[in-house]
């Protein structure tokens, strides 16, 4: 499996596992399979409100000797509502305690937006506090104190434009080692690639087949169907793949971490086995021409009458 490689030696499986969306009743077993595949990089949020039984099949695999600790790469997220100096402890050490472990690889910083404490999900524009308010650099400032005790190996950031994460390297300690953005065909995000390889910030890609699970709130009705590109389609014909391992080699190769959700056990697999597909240049010339600026998670959320965030000044774009 191919890897990334930290500063402090630490390496990274690239293909791993993405729990955004799989269901409780679902997740445990999609994780124990995974395990069993081969996957060792697992991407967990507090938000996605399975962190508990994803602790659960990590802790009977680790119990039955599938698996050591130190060959796991387990990923988490600090929730907007816990953006305050002092929450940011409290929210890790609640979230190492649904996983059932001492520390993450891995801590990520959600979402460049912060809600007023005890805001889970804003219900308008006033349940949201500007990064005036509550300054990003305070909330980093926590999340290095979680490496001085040890609760993380390492600390990194998620939906941040160029200009946020240049803003972060100017004043931070310890410097981000990644960012974890929607990244696929559709939107391929050369400029944030070559900046993050300029600054040693490694990126993962999210939703990199283009989350056509979404709930249908989400989703626009006439959005384009990632899967069903007829490149894409005609690419995997050729190599004999699927569609999917396509859309993964494509951000592996790139030089990118990537985390597929899946919670059917061939598919696990099949996803997993894209790191043995090769895509020519002549492949990857046709992908980078179907690049659309086209995002499928908006932040269209945060960006509520009233509120200080704008999908504008979210995106710096």
């Amino acid at each position: 499996m191919q890897t990334l490689a930290f500063e402090n030696g630490d390496t990274l499986p690239i293909i791993g596992l993405g729990t955004w969306k799989s269901q409780p009743g679902e997740v445990h077993q999609a994780v124990r399979e995974a395990i069993r595949a081969g996957y060792r990089h697992i991407d967990c949020a507090h938000i996605y409100g399975n962190e508990k039984e994803v602790g659960q099949a990590l802790n009977e695999a680790l119990g039955a000797g599938e698996v050591r600790r130190e060959e796991l790469w387990i990923t988490s997220k600090l929730w907007n509502s816990a953006h305050a100096p002092e929450d940011v402890a409290p929210a890790l050490r609640q979230t190492l305690s649904d996983l059932g472990l001492d520390y993450l690889d891995l801590y990520l910083i959600h979402w460049p937006v912060a809600h007023k404490p005890g805001v889970v999900f804003p219900n308008s524009g006033e349940d949201l506090l500007s990064l005036e308010e509550r300054p990003i650099a305070a909330t980093w400032a926590a999340l290095e104190a979680l490496v001085d005790d040890g609760l993380t190996r390492h600390i990194g950031v998620s939906n941040f434009s160029i200009s946020k994460l240049q803003t972060l390297l100017e004043t931070a300690r310890i410097k981000p080692a990644m960012n974890q953005i929607e990244l696929h065909p559709y939107l391929q995000q050369n400029s944030m690639l070559e900046f993050c390889h300029a600054n040693g910030v490694h990126l993962t890609a999210y939703s990199p087949l283009g989350s056509f699970d979404r709930p249908a709130a989400f989703k626009a009705a006439d959005e384009p169907v990632l899967l069903e590109d007829p490149v894409i389609v005609e690419i995997a014909e050729r190599h004999q793949a699927s569609p999917a391992q396509v859309l993964i080699r494509w951000a592996t190769q790139r030089g990118t971490a990537v985390i597929p959700k899946s919670v059917n056990p061939e598919r696990l697999r099949q996803n997993l086995a894209a790191a043995d597909l090769e895509l020519d240049d002549g492949d990857m010339d046709r992908i980078a021409a179907l690049d659309k600026h086209r995002r499928y998670v908006s932040g269209a959320n945060w960006a509520q009458p009233g509120s200080p965030y704008t999908l504008e000044n979210l995106w710096d774009e």
